[in-house]
Parts: C-alpha cells; sequence; structure tokens
C-alpha cells in the first residue's frame, strides 16, 4: 500500500529542503516526524506538512481500521526546483538595483507499508 502527496510552488530553495530531506529518507513515519520536530530550521514545516498529507492520504486509501501511522516508512522524498517567478530589487550602490530571485520548489513524498503489502 503506497500514497503519494505533492506540494507545489512552495517558498523556500530546493538546495535548503533537500538537506532536510535527506535526514527522513528511507525512516519510519514516527521517527521522521520526529527528527523533524526537534530540527532548527524554519523550511521544515512545508516539509513537515507534505509528510502527514503522505500519512493521511494512506490511512484513507486502506481504511483507518487496517493502517495505522506506526506501519508506514518513508519511500522517497524529492524536492524539485519551481519556476522562479517571483523577482525583487534591491536598492545598490550609486543608484543602482541589484535583482534577487524569491526561489520556489516542488515537493513529492511518498509513504508506504514496510513490506509493501497491506496489512489485514
Amino acid at each position: 500500500m503506497e500514497a503519494v502527496a505533492r506540494s507545489r510552488f512552495q517558498r523556500g530553495s530546493a538546495k535548503k529542503l533537500n538537506r532536510i530531506a535527506a535526514l527522513i529518507r528511507d525512516k519510519d513515519v514516527p521517527s521522521a516526524l520526529a527528527i523533524m520536530a526537534f530540527l532548527p530550521k524554519p523550511s521544515k514545516q512545508v516539509l513537515m506538512k507534505t509528510l502527514h498529507s503522505a500519512v493521511a492520504n494512506a490511512i484513507n486509501k486502506a481504511g483507518k481500521a487496517r493502517l495505522k501511522e506506526e506501519d508506514l516508512v518513508v519511500k522517497e522524498v524529492r524536492v524539485d526546483n519551481g519556476p522562479n517567478v517571483m523577482r525583487r530589487l534591491m536598492p545598490g550602490p550609486r543608484g543602482t538595483a541589484s535583482i534577487f530571485v524569491r526561489r520556489m520548489c516542488h515537493i513529492y513524498v511518498k509513504v508506504g507499508t514496510k513490506n509493501g503489502e497491506q496489512k489485514g
């Protein structure tokens, strides 16, 4: 039993979120949530929310009686670059302006049972 959650056009760079994603790959869901709960990085909130959504999708797909959060494993976490559409100007020297980009990313989380099959 596998379930997927996608979160697109999220604020934050893919490079920063990939560091967090590397910590939770191939971990069971309760320990992945515990790792992220105590990380001192503010960008973890988006990844945490997407993981909660994937867990809820898996439980809803299988039925509440058949599957629990403890039975699930984070199979795949992928953070890709999104469009860099938010460009801002910052005042520079001698009346010039410097452009800096507010980056976006797409997050993909796949969770599944430990043995790949549904319990029950």
